[in-house]
């Protein structure tokens, strides 16, 4: 994968798990952007942490020495992909975005989940060979 920073010479980036995050993480911080005013402490804070927590606990699994330790990370990057689909909901129940734009950044944090539950399966299926 090619960063901003030229090529990728740590390895996370080029999962196809993060890349999807990365993508949504931007998607959801353009949303909290145009949230109201009386959101931008509360809400649009809440998507910032939370998009912020999903590529961070990415790249911090990848960098971990054990499976286990990898999966507990991405694991905890679905929950705050969870996390943001609720936010979605929130976004949706009080019209503070089209309704259009919300169902596509659910459908993108569908495909996100499915990368990530790609990766936990990857990695589980990587441990029970390492162990057999």
């Amino acid at each position: 994968m090619n960063t901003a920073y030229g090529s990728s010479a740590f390895g996370f980036e080029d999962l196809e798990a993060y890349k999807a995050a990365h993508v949504f993480q931007g998607q959801m911080y353009r949303l909290a952007a145009v949230l109201p005013e009386a959101e931008k402490f509360g809400l649009a804070q809440q998507i910032r942490r939370a998009a912020i927590s999903l590529t961070n606990n990415l790249a911090e699994g990848y960098g971990r020495f054990t499976w286990q330790d990898t999966t507990h990370f991405c694991r905890q990057a679905r929950g705050s992909l969870m996390e943001l689909v609720d936010d979605l909901n929130v976004c949706r129940q009080n019209r503070y975005a089209d309704e259009m734009r919300l169902v596509d950044l659910r459908k993108e944090a569908e495909r996100v989940l499915l990368l990530l539950n790609g990766y936990i399966k990857y990695l589980q299926k990587n441990k029970a060979q390492v162990q057999s």
